[in-house]
């Protein structure tokens, strides 16, 4: 769906000639006596200038008495269609303007499109389908009517439409990145990793400084156990966007698989200071902690976790084993085990703790 204003002066030399007003349907429009073609343009260009400078009132006025002065004006009713939708929200007057517009002008694959988001706006996705399906068939390559047509087949939850069109933008345009992104998540959900990989690549490659696109290339990566590849992939996407959380916290994660501790803690440091109530942050710095032997640091840690997320079974459990193993208190990590197994927590180790202790 388009933002703003879009649409062609082009036909501002051609307009037709009518010298005989008519009583225009659906805008309130006078009779007026015969005009010259040229009034008719100079009221529609200044309907214009007045709607981008979002004197919408202004606009609507002189829209109208461009076209009391040449009823057949077709780009006329289109503005008076944009004035309506984007700054008076008056979607039933947007909609009969554009039609009017394709009505008296050639068939336009622009004013469809503009019709098809008044009525995507109002939830008319069947309606939204037929007229971009016009656009197409006037427009083959019109990028537009296949982004709105993918997105309402999302919507739909219908996805082998929404990937056909995904594709079918792809031709029109190669590197279109909410295509490329949008087949890469699709692939990765079918687990075809191999293809959601292959779409990532031509994405950051077309547009480097796409966040998300690193920041699952970085999942995939990590999934299939490349570490390198998943830490490369996840400081693209923070060097990209700073403040990308998900991608600090996997960085850290990876970085704590490989030993790395002091990059690990930077990492989860980030994630905390970006999201303080992130509660697999805490534990995980509780854990780096831990094997920093910096125990007061870890337990400070590992109680954060729990106390941000009190319904969290592994939270309990690694609370519990700082306790037995690194506090030697059993009595504190018997309680935790305890709400671990409360939680439907199954450990076999825990479960005889538990079983010794109710003796």
């Amino acid at each position: 769906m388009r933002q703003g204003a879009s649409f062609s002066l082009s036909l501002l030399t051609s307009v037709p000639v009518f010298c005989l007003a008519v009583l225009v349907p659906l805008v309130e429009v006078a009779i007026a006596s015969p005009a010259s073609p040229e009034s008719a343009r100079r009221s529609y260009e200044r309907g214009v200038t007045l709607f981008r400078a979002g004197n919408a009132d202004g606009a609507i006025e002189a829209l109208k008495q461009a076209l009391a002065q040449n009823p057949r004006l077709a780009e006329a009713y289109h503005v008076l269609g944009l004035v309506y939708f984007q700054n008076k929200r008056n979607p039933e007057e947007a909609i009969q303007a554009y039609k009017q517009s394709l009505k008296l002008g050639p068939a336009s694959a622009e004013i469809l499109n503009d019709l098809a988001d008044v009525y995507l706006a109002q939830g008319r996705g069947i309606d939204a389908e037929g007229v971009l399906r016009q656009a197409l068939d006037i427009a083959p390559g019109n990028e537009e009517a296949h982004l709105d047509l993918a997105r309402l087949f999302e919507e739909r939850h219908d996805r082998a439409n929404a990937v056909k069109m995904y594709q079918s933008l792809l031709r029109v345009r190669p590197d279109h990145g909410e295509a490329l992104y949008h087949l890469a998540s699709y692939y990765d959900g079918q687990g075809d990793l191999k293809l959601a990989r292959e779409y990532l690549f031509r994405l950051t490659q077309a547009n480097p400084g796409h966040a998300d696109a690193w920041y699952l290339l970085g999942r995939l990566a990590e999934r299939g156990n490349d570490l390198n590849a998943a830490a490369a992939a996840f400081k693209e996407a923070i060097a990209v966007k700073a403040d990308l959380v998900d991608a600090h916290y996997n960085l850290g994660f990876v970085y704590r698989s490989q030993g790395l501790l002091a990059e690990a803690e930077r990492e989860f440091l980030e994630v905390i200071r970006y999201r303080p109530e992130y509660a697999e942050a805490h534990l995980n710095l509780g854990m780096v902690y831990t094997s920093l032997n910096r125990l007061d640091e870890a337990e400070k840690e590992h109680e954060r976790a729990v106390a941000l997320k009190p319904n969290s079974a592994e939270a309990h459990y690694n609370l519990g084993v700082f306790y037995e193993l690194h506090r030697k208190d059993m009595i504190k990590a018997l309680a935790q085990y305890r709400r671990y197994h409360d939680l439907g927590g199954r450990d076999d180790r825990v479960e005889r703790i538990i079983g010794i202790a109710g003796q």
